[in-house]
This record gives C-alpha cells, sequence and structure tokens, in this order.
C-alpha cells in the first residue's frame, strides 16, 4: 500500500490557470458522451460523481457553437437558449459536489455530418472528409465572422451558466485544427496561403473568447501533432502555440492526432505516455518566447503513476486524463489515499467510450458499465467502505448469491450483487479468476487487461465476495451443492468452436486456448484457422516479442511509425512465420472500429501474412491445405490452431432449472451472438444487481430481454 502522505507528490501540488487555482494537475479530459441531448439528471450525475471522486478540473464533452458545428446530433449546442438548463443543472451539482468544470466550446468543421441537422458542413477548404464522408462548403469571409462570433457567444454564455472555464477545441482535426493545417486549409487570402495565415482564424477565436471570458479562465486544447503526412510541421506548430497564448490563452492542453491519421494515437497498442515527449517540446517552445502558460499533456495516461513520471520530470504543468474517469470516477481519491490497487484501469479498449461516441449510443466503459448509468445504479454504502468484513456483512444481509465463472460477467455479477447487499460466492474453475482477459492480457499493448483482473481480485476481497478457485460445478452433484442459495449467476463462458476439416491426425492441432496458453511450444511456422479478434490477438503474441521495457515500447512504437527522427524500427524480424486466414469477411472483423485498423496494421507490421476468402482442403503435418485467389496452396506449420469462434457453454443451467434453483445465465454462456467483452460486462451488472435485490421468488431469467428487467 502505497503511503497516503507521499503517494504522487509533484501531481498533488497546486496550480493556477490564470485566475483559478486548482487542488492538483490531474485533469479530467473531454470526452463527447452521446448523453449531453438526454437526461439532465443523468449528465449532471455523472459529472458530480467525477467531482467526488476527485477530479480537480472536469472538462465537458465538446458543445457546438453553432448547428452546423455539431459532431452528430448527440451534441449540445451552447449558444441554444433550450439547452441552457441542463448546463445550468451540470454546473450546480459539480459546484455541489465540491468540484469545478470547464465547458468545451467546439465546432467540428468538416468533420461534421449533413445529416444531424440537414447542413452541409463548412471547413476553410472544401476538402473531402473519409470521417463524415463528405466535401465540405468552404467558409466565407461573413461565415467565418459569425463563427468567431459564435465561439465569442458561447464562452459568455458558458460563464453565465456558472462554469468556472472554457476550453476551445483546436485540436483532433476539427475546425480551428483544420484552418491552421496546409492539409485542409488549401486559400490564398487573408485566412490561409501561409503558416501565418493559416494560424490567423485559430488565433482569431481565441482572442474573441479572451475578450468574452473577461478575467474567466480559457484554456485552448491544440493539436501538438497531427500525425497526417504533409500537415503542420513542428515549427508551425510552435508558432501557433506562441501566438494563442499572446491572444489570451491561460493554459494549453496538448492534444494528438486526427481521425483520419494513420497512425494510432489513443489505441492500447500505444505505449503509456508516447506522447508527453509533444507536450514537452511545446512547453519549452513557450519558456524559449517568453509566453509560457500551464501545458497539459494528454494521451495514453492512465494511472496516477504514470502522470507522476511526466510531472515530475517536468514535461508538462498538469496531465489530462479522460477515458480513466469513466473506468473509475474515484481514481484520483482511491490513488491519493495510497490505495491504487482499488482502481479499476482504463483499459484503452474503445468499446464502450470512442467507438460509440462516433455514433449515437451513449457512452459508457467496458471494464465499468456503471460509468453514465449512475443514476439506474447508484453507489451503496457498501461501495464506499473502505473494507467489508464477510463475517459482519454476511449477518444482515438477505440473499446468498452464487456466481458460476469468473470472466468478465461473472467478476462484475459478483461485484455488483456484493455491492447491492448480498452474500456472494464466486466459484471459477481455473487458478484465477478472469477468463479470457487472462490471455488477452499476454498480447503486445494489451497488459492492461491484466490490471482489470487485479481489480476485482482487490475489489471482490474488499467487498467480502467469497472466492472458490479450482473448482468445477458439474452434474447433479454441482446442482445439488447450488440448491441452498437464494439465486445463481451462471457466467460459464464460452468454449473454442469446433471447425470441419479433413485431417488425417499427423498434425498438430490446438485450439486457441491452448496455445495462448504454451505459445512457446508451438514451433516457427503457425497457422492460425480464423481471423477475428481472438485470432488477430494470437498472431500478434506469436509474432512480435514484447518489448523489454515501457522505453523500449515507445522507442519501436515511434520508429514504426518515423516519429523519432534518424531512428529505426528494430530490425529483428518475426518471432516467427504466422499465417492468419478466414472463409469471408475482413481481418479481425468483430473488434472495435476505431482499434481493428490499427491491430490489424501491428500484426502486418511485425511480418503476419492475412489471408481472406479462403477455401480450406485439408490439414496434415505439412501444414493447411487452402484455396485461395483460385489457386491451390499451401500454408507451412509446425502447428495448426483453431480460433475460428465460440460456443456457449452453459451444461448446468438444464439441472438448475429442473431443480428449481433461480437462475441467470449470462455473457457467453447465454449467447455468442454479437457479443463482447462490453455486453458481458454490462449483463453482469444487471443481473449481479437483479439478483441481490429481487424478491426472493425469482424465477430462472435466460434472455438478454429478461435480464435487463430483473
Amino acid at each position: 500500500m502505497t503511503s497516503p502522505s507521499t503517494a504522487y507528490p509533484t501531481a498533488r501540488r497546486p496550480v493556477a490557470i490564470g485566475t483559478l487555482t486548482l487542488p492538483h494537475r490531474i485533469v479530467m479530459g473531454s470526452m463527447h458522451l452521446n448523453r449531453e441531448t438526454g437526461d439532465p439528471g443523468a449528465l449532471a450525475e455523472f459529472y458530480a460523481t467525477r467531482a467526488r471522486g476527485g477530479a480537480g478540473l472536469i472538462v465537458t464533452g465538446g458543445a457546438a457553437v453553432s448547428r452546423v458545428g455539431a459532431g452528430g446530433p448527440g451534441y449540445a449546442l451552447i449558444n441554444d437558449d433550450a439547452h441552457a438548463p441542463v448546463w445550468a443543472r451540470v454546473t450546480r451539482e459539480v459546484h455541489e459536489a465540491g468540484g469545478l468544470i470547464a465547458l468545451q466550446l467546439f465546432h467540428a468543421g468538416r468533420y461534421a455530418h449533413e445529416s444531424t441537422f440537414g447542413l452541409r458542413p463548412v471547413a476553410p477548404s472544401a476538402v473531402y472528409s473519409r470521417f463524415s464522408r463528405c466535401e465540405p462548403v468552404a467558409l466565407t469571409e461573413e461565415g467565418i465572422a459569425d463563427t468567431i462570433e459564435a465561439f465569442a457567444a458561447g464562452a459568455a454564455r458558458a460563464f453565465e451558466l456558472g462554469f468556472d472555464a472554457v476550453e476551445v477545441m483546436a485540436s483532433e482535426g476539427y475546425l480551428l485544427n483544420q484552418f491552421a493545417s496546409p492539409l485542409t486549409n488549401r486559400r490564398d487570402d487573408a485566412w490561409g496561403g501561409d503558416a501565418a495565415r493559416r494560424r490567423r482564424f485559430p488565433v482569431a477565436v481565441v482572442g474573441a473568447v479572451r475578450g468574452a471570458a473577461g478575467t474567466g479562465p480559457v484554456l485552448v486544447r491544440m493539436s501538438g501533432a497531427d500525425l497526417m503526412p504533409g500537415s503542420s510541421t513542428p515549427e508551425e506548430t510552435g508558432a501557433l502555440a506562441v501566438d494563442l497564448v499572446r491572444a489570451g490563452a491561460d493554459a494549453l492542453d496538448i492534444g494528438i492526432g486526427w481521425h483520419e491519421s494513420p497512425v494510432p494515437s489513443v489505441q492500447s497498442l500505444v505505449p503509456h505516455g508516447v506522447w508527453a515527449g509533444v507536450a514537452a517540446g511545446i512547453r519549452g517552445v513557450l519558456a524559449g518566447a517568453g509566453a509560457a502558460v500551464p501545458v497539459i499533456a494528454a494521451g495514453r495516461v492512465n494511472t496516477l503513476a504514470q502522470a507522476e513520471e511526466i510531472l515530475a520530470a517536468g514535461a508538462a504543468d498538469l496531465v489530462s486524463m479522460a477515458r480513466p474517469f469513466l473506468a473509475d470516477p474515484a481514481i484520483v481519491a482511491r490513488s491519493f489515499a495510497g490505495r491504487p490497487e482499488l482502481v479499476n484501469t482504463c483499459i484503452g479498449c474503445n468499446e464502450a467510450c470512442i467507438d460509440r461516441s462516433f455514433g449515437t449510443a451513449a457512452v459508457s466503459c467496458l471494464v465499468n458499465p456503471r460509468a453514465g448509468r449512475e443514476l439506474d445504479y447508484p453507489a451503496s454504502p457498501v461501495d464506499v467502505v473502505d473494507r467489508v468484513d464477510r463475517a459482519q456483512a454476511r449477518a444482515g444481509r438477505r440473499r446468498r448469491v452464487a456466481v458460476v465463472g469468473g470472466g468478465p460477467a461473472g467478476m462484475e455479477a459478483a461485484r455488483a450483487a456484493a455491492a447491492n447487499g448480498a452474500d456472494v460466492t464466486l466459484i471459477e474453475s481455473g487458478r484465477r479468476i478472469g477468463g479470457q482477459f487472462l490471455l488477452a492480457g499476454l498480447v503486445p499493448g494489451k497488459s492492461d487487461f491484466l490490471e482489470t483482473v487485479r481489480y476485482f481480485e482487490n475489489e471482490l476481497a474488499r467487498l467480502g465476495v467469497g472466492v472458490r478457485l479450482g473448482e468445477e460445478v458439474r452434474g447433479a452433484a454441482g446442482a445439488d451443492m447450488l440448491a441452498g442459495f437464494d439465486h445463481v449467476v451462471l457466467a460459464t463462458g464460452v468454449r473454442p468452436r469446433r471447425v470441419e476439416i479433413d485431417h488425417d491426425g499427423s498434425a498438430r492441432l490446438l485450439d486457441y486456448r491452448a496455445a495462448f496458453a504454451d505459445p512457446g511450444t508451438l514451433g516457427r511456422r503457425v497457422a492460425v484457422v480464423g481471423a477475428g479478434g481472438i485470432g488477430v490477438d494470437l498472431a500478434h503474441l506469436l509474432a512480435e516479442p514484447a518489448p523489454t521495457s515501457a522505453a523500449a515500447a515507445s522507442v519501436l512504437f515511434l520508429a514504426r511509425h518515423g516519429l523519432a527522427p534518424g531512428a529505426e524500427p528494430p530490425a529483428t524480424g518475426p518471432a516467427r512465420q504466422v499465417t492468419i486466414m478466414r472463409r469471408s469477411g475482413s481481418i479481425g472483423a468483430g473488434m472495435g472500429v476505431s482499434t481493428r485498423w490499427a491491430a490489424v496494421q501491428a500484426i502486418r507490421a511485425a511480418g503476419v501474412v492475412t489471408l481472406s476468402g479462403v477455401t480450406y482442403e485439408s490439414i496434415d503435418a505439412a501444414g493447411v491445405h487452402i484455396r485461395h485467389d483460385g489457386a491451390r496452396r499451401l500454408v507451412p506449420a509446425d502447428t495448426v490452431v483453431i480460433a475460428a469462434g465460440q460456443e456457449p457453454h452453459a451444461p448446468l443451467a438444464p439441472r438448475l432449472t429442473a431443480a428449481g434453483i433461480p437462475v441467470t445465465v449470462i455473457g457467453g454462456a447465454r449467447s455468442t451472438a454479437g457479443l463482447r467483452a462490453v455486453e458481458a460486462f454490462e449483463e453482469g451488472l444487471r443481473a449481479g444487481t437483479a439478483a441481490a435485490t429481487a424478491p426472493p421468488d425469482q424465477g430462472t431469467v435466460r434472455t438478454r430481454e429478461a435480464a435487463q428487467h430483473g
């Protein structure tokens, strides 16, 4: 346990942004939630929960300064009177919770969607956007003036509504960033044509916001590196930073990358803290120009320990963490209290957050499905007790709940049931809880999945859950053993799907679980049948040696993407000759939209051969005989791994039902159709809550719909 008095000394130091003093140096960064136009109470409680959890300054999701600037139908409009009561409630409840909150002023530019309000997106120039799949209209002089005024009006309205600061969005490829880049600003007038004129619009916006804000703090989220070939140079970016400060910015929050960038910036395979050097460079430029203001580093920082390292090294004055506050709203409070082992760590999966924010689904968190649903699943007294004594807790509990299976669905079901007052026993056949997260955690760039397991091990112990490992529950004896519980949650997961391919018995043939369990024995040549998420992860594990340190991981990543001047990727070659293949569809199909391309890019860079449109003919000692592109060929292999999907595994369910034992079947045990970890955790939350709070005579629940309604 870290000593509360000595933990994170640099991060704990107060810091001023303009006229606002923050209690420490950890900022909750902006996240669009697709909840801004929904229930005002839910949005207010989302932010207030993070304020109670210790966030120093909260920055809201982007509030569009005009309808044409909205990023989608779920965006709030700061200059629309109808949206004012929502933000007034948010600021009031955050302040009542002891927090500080800034409104982000937003304009999507060419990243807007015409379908939102029937308005053609606007931009500095009519450059087609692959992100929004449209060609915008170039802003006229009048349109530019109106947009600058809209930002200023939004700032004035924000302070009227009680916000403590505003942040101007000028990063991630949105409108102000588009004006600064030669890729999207092809004008030859006062607003473009050279770097100085390209800077004029973002500088004018910040100047207007400064004037409207009075003495109120103005932050600017500027792009430190667009990660787009041919975009702004580091020198141009540094000059923009200086001009933004001279125009009135009180702090610069350094964003990384565009949505169209070929370089991943936020995915799990991006090394922790790899972008801190960008913030450090801008901080140095400001100091050299006599324009020093606090600089905020952001991107792939998911623990207070990483933030402390960045701050102590002088790379930045503050650190912004966005998704980590989804995973654990009390990340700051728990860490500062010397209990980092109780923090639910963001794993960078993007499935319930970034991927949803690009559409219309409400944002949440894969490892914390309560995120955004705090009113539906309020914190109970047991959530805030430092440690729950199991013997004491049992005496006052009305219901005994058994959870069979300790994968994602089962872990969350056990947590939710215990947090809602049940006496919970979790029974897992393996030597450790975690299920397929234990496999994912072995994959390069996915070690944080093991942090989820660590969190649940500690949290279940804190909640007094009895965890029984290495114990199979099967047959009549298993049903008899479970008969004494008020409710059973069956989360026994999945089994690898069998495939029908002729083989003569001479090949070494394994399922993916066996391959993950002992990858060192697979030989130099491995053929993987199946190329979904599991196949891609296995190929990455087999093809690329794990970096020896975090620093080595950063060097490899930057060199591989051409971001380390003069450095070349280590010429080690692939650890193995790996081929993954599938009958139809894209490699990695089923993975999240913002992660699939990066994962496939990574395995191909590691030398993995990817084949789609394959017809399997046979398997023998030589490898896999296939037909591909109209020709027969052999994929040589010392080992053939089957990773062609999964099947539900719930053999105990019929016995429990027949015995009249109330049972809920969740996760992969219920169905694998369209099921991913995000759905497994959500089902665990619903089922565990219902099992703890339902009437004693509740019957069997099997369907997803029934699970949702208890």
